[in-house]
C-alpha cells in the first residue's frame, strides 16, 4: 500500500476515533456539570479528548496537502 492510502486510512480512523472521543468528552464535561464529587477523571478525559482531535486535524491537513500535490 502507498504512503497516500496510509495517511488516507490513518486520517479516516482518526476521524472515527474523535467522534468517539467527542462522545466521551460530552459525557465527561456533563459530570463535571453537574458538580460531582472528584472529577479529575473527567478532565482527563477531556485533555485527552483535545488531543485525539488535535492529531486528527494535522493529521487531515499533511493528508490533504500530499493529494493536492498529487494532483494533475
Amino acid at each position: 500500500m502507498s504512503k497516500l492510502k496510509i495517511q488516507i486510512v490513518a486520517s479516516m480512523a482518526l476521524g472515527v476515533l474523535s467522534l468517539v472521543s467527542g462522545l466521551f468528552s460530552h459525557l465527561a464535561l456533563t459530570d463535571i456539570y453537574h458538580s460531582e464529587a472528584d472529577v479529575s477523571l473527567e478532565w482527563r478525559i477531556v485533555q485527552l479528548s483535545a488531543l485525539v482531535i488535535l492529531t486528527f486535524i494535522v493529521t487531515t491537513l499533511f493528508t490533504l496537502i500530499r493529494v493536492w500535490k498529487a494532483l494533475p
